[in-house]
């Protein structure tokens, strides 16, 4: 069932690729009305990925759940085309090798890195199963509370300058890719980025560990709404952390 929201664009960018040869052909910016256009959005229960080995993670809440700090449109074109296609991929990759039966974690630590097909898949499926995890729409207190906020305290000093250090990553970050939160294997929290869809799991990795929090910095999470302003963007993500979901895989992570 599709919803009305109303919706101000300036314009469009539409990539048209060949199916074929999965290259890009075009890219065209088409101009739309700078009022506010009428735009259909869909549910996210309505998407479904392929048969296969790995299912889609339940969006945990609506697209428009996260506005103004991420709109609806961008959520349901994040959602229910980047995300599937990754998903879809992952599964064709995996079908009928050894990696067919495993936990994605152990998919992302025992791929060849130089398989560019199942490792840019297999960290798009990963990735955004972790960023749609670590979102919350409504309002929430903003910090991290009880072992994590000790932990982050601990390791950088107070939660401004993880905020500072996280932000600086996510700005840094040339291109596409993704500013992490991870714990390593003595359990310091650590602050990185990856390019592409790479993350802290994979054997090329520059700091390892397992991640706790990730921000998408991929144009297509933010463009819509943001443009090039993408420091706008990771100033935003701030308000819809769910600092709950964190602080569980943190207490995860030191178990193990």
């Amino acid at each position: 069932m599709k919803k009305q929201y109303f919706i101000p664009i300036s314009f469009l960018w539409l990539v048209l690729v060949s199916c074929n040869n999965k290259k890009l052909t075009e890219v065209v910016e088409v101009p739309l009305p700078s009022k506010e256009e009428k735009m259909l959005i869909g549910s996210p229960e309505d998407v479904k990925a392929e048969d296969g080995t790995f299912k889609m993670a339940a969006l945990p809440y609506g697209y428009e759940a996260l506005a103004p700090n991420i709109d609806a449109l961008t959520m349901e074109l994040h959602y229910s085309k980047h995300y599937l296609t990754y998903t879809n991929n992952l599964n064709k990759a995996i079908t009928g090798t050894e990696l067919d039966q495993l936990p994605i974690e152990d998919v992302l630590k025992k791929l060849d890195v130089s398989n560019a097909d199942l490792r840019n898949n297999a960290g798009g499926y990963y990735n955004h199963g972790l960023f749609w995890d670590n979102m919350i729409g409504g309002k929430t207190a903003g910090k991290p509370s009880d072992t994590l906020a000790l932990a982050i305290n601990r390791d950088f000093g107070s939660f401004a300058g993880f905020k500072s250090q996280f932000e600086d990553a996510a700005s840094k970050q040339f291109g596409s890719g993704w500013a992490w939160l991870v714990t390593d294997k003595t359990g310091k929290l650590q602050v990185t980025s990856t390019a592409n869809q790479d993350n802290p799991l994979m054997s090329n990795a520059v700091i390892k560990g397992t991640p706790i929090l990730a921000l998408d910095v991929w144009e297509h999470a933010y463009y819509l709404n943001y443009q090039y302003k993408r420091k706008k963007y990771i100033d935003a993500f701030f308000n819809v952390i769910n600092w709950k979901k964190v602080g569980e895989r943190y207490e995860e992570a030191i178990k193990n």
